[in-house]
């Protein structure tokens, strides 16, 4: 009813000003909502994609935890006033939490209260392990970098093993892994769908390596991996690995 009313009598930019803040009040009502928080804060995890009711079931349980939340991209290229939207959300749903974001570009004018940034890149093993040690142990990592394949790969291979015993690791957006290339941007997918160069084959890897106990193998070492995942959750695009003692 707000939404036929709102459009026989306002114009097109007042339109969207009311979207903006029916968003808002609504995010602060419901602040337990991450769809209605994204939308809100203008974060694309909701509208052109639909993350948020995933995260939500992941993270609805410790959301009143005082954890460390990292996030890899902060947004808005090279514009350092761009971005951020998702860091704001994140601040918004996890009260009592820190929410640290890295980027290639410097984004330092999202930094405020529980929101910290850094410049870097997210394959840079000294730059990830630098933060992690300023940081401290990282409870929450979200991939939404350059989802170039072997970035994400090497990226998680640097940083799971440094995270906290019971953290979640998530990658966002990979849809990539079936990608060549898009314009100017080589993603490194393939159109095969058992190439191991690509993230979803190495995460389909990882799952084998839950089981690791079952092999008819007798000189088979377990990984890092294998004794450290304990639960691998797929959803479109996007999945949720749970670190636990294996």
């Amino acid at each position: 009813m707000l939404k036929a009313f709102a459009n026989a009598i306002l114009n097109e930019k007042q339109i969207i000003t009311f979207r903006r803040l029916f968003f808002k009040v609504r995010a602060f009502l419901f602040t337990s909502n991450l769809p209605y928080l994204a939308l809100a804060h203008g974060t694309d995890k909701e509208g052109f994609h639909s993350y948020c009711k995933f995260y939500q079931s992941h993270f609805e349980k410790i959301k009143n935890r005082k954890l460390q939340i990292l996030e890899i991209g902060v947004g808005g290229y090279e514009n350092p006033k761009e971005g951020g939207n998702s860091l704001r959300m994140w601040k918004s749903y996890f009260k009592k939490s820190n929410i640290f974001g890295i980027d290639i570009f410097d984004k330092k004018a999202h930094e405020e209260n529980r929101i910290k940034t850094f410049k870097g890149s997210q394959t840079d093993e000294k730059f990830l392990k630098d933060i992690v040690s300023k940081i401290g142990k990282i409870d929450i990592v979200i991939d939404d970098g350059s989802h170039i394949n072997e970035h994400v790969i090497q990226t998680f291979k640097i940083l799971f093993p440094l995270l906290s015993k019971n953290a979640i690791y998530v990658i966002e957006d990979l849809q990539t892994s079936y990608w060549t290339s898009t314009g100017d941007i080589e993603w490194g997918g393939s159109r095969n769908l058992n190439d191991p160069k690509t993230s979803m084959n190495f995460l389909k890897g990882l799952i084998d390596g839950i089981n690791h106990k079952e092999f008819e193998c007798q000189n088979y070492k377990a990984s890092y991996f294998d004794e450290n995942i304990s639960s691998i959750h797929f959803y479109n695009k996007i999945v949720f690995i749970l670190k636990g003692g294996n």
